[in-house]
């Protein structure tokens, strides 16, 4: 069963979606309830917004495990990435509005878990983990982007409504303030969208793990309000005018992010 699906590109940008697969293994969907079917919290259409990657270049690396079956951007201990703050975990037990996930009766062991670990989890990351390495080798620095999408009201995991835009850079940890900034700046500049840096999402395990900047490997995550290029509610379909409208702003997020990269490596 295929776990991921790689995209071998030419520049220093690697473009993760970790959140974005859909499939649950038929001996897993056994015990689940109708909740989980319906999988509210995927990073629906990511890969379809971010289609202009590929145009620039960019290595793709898309999930194709629902993150109801294991959470790719959580640490593989299970440590909460937020002390304090209600959130799920690397298997999630239920969805980001507390519906239940497994039917009663139905317990998530320790040693499901390791297999989960092992089957799903490890293979996206060393995946990403040699893509990183492949691109660094290649120009001596490599951009990590980590795309998630959200609903933009979660009272589970935040107050009223969120920005559309959430810069995460583990308060300026994975990736060089300059870069940031220059992100920063290009949100901060137009009026469609709102935006924070290191606000509610700081960047996950993604971010946090593989920004190393003294290395060359600078790790941003953006996570985007999904009203702002689909529909939250069921059936979430892709809403191309929504979409039209935020694109050319990512595009020059990620342009801009893919420049100042090229300016300090080797390309």
């Amino acid at each position: 069963m295929t776990v991921f699906e790689l995209n071998g590109g030419q520049v220093p940008l690697l473009v993760s979606f970790p959140h974005a697969g859909t499939v649950i293994p038929a001996r897993i969907a056994e015990s689940m309830t109708p909740a989980a079917f319906e999988r509210e919290d995927t990073d629906w259409h990511l890969p379809r917004l971010y289609e202009f990657v590929r145009f620039l270049g960019a290595s793709t690396l898309v999930a194709t495990m629902s993150r109801y079956v294991i959470d790719l951007n959580r640490p593989p201990e299970d440590v909460s990435l937020y002390p304090g703050r209600d959130t799920t975990g690397l298997v999630p037990r239920d969805t980001f509005r507390h519906q239940p996930l497994y039917r009663d009766g139905a317990t998530l062991t320790e040693g499901e878990i390791a297999l989960r670990r092992e089957q799903y989890w490890r293979p996206y990351h060393e995946a990403l983990g040699f893509e990183l390495a492949r691109l660094r080798a290649r120009h001596g620095i490599v951009l990590l982007w980590d795309a998630h999408s959200i609903a933009s009201e979660l009272p589970r995991l935040f107050e009223g409504q969120l920005p559309d835009l959430n810069l995460g850079t583990a308060d300026r940890a994975s990736c060089a303030g300059d870069l940031e900034l220059t992100l920063a700046d290009l949100m901060a500049a137009q009026d469609d969208f709102t935006s924070v840096v290191n606000g509610r999402f700081k960047g996950g395990f993604i971010t946090r793990h593989y920004g190393k900047p003294h290395e060359g490997i600078h790790a941003v995550q953006l996570e985007m309000t999904k009203c702002s290029y689909m529909d939250e509610q069921a059936p979430f379909d892709y809403d191309e005018a929504r979409a039209a409208r935020v694109r050319p702003l990512l595009e020059r997020l990620v342009v801009s992010a893919l420049s100042w990269t090229k300016r300090r490596g080797r390309t």
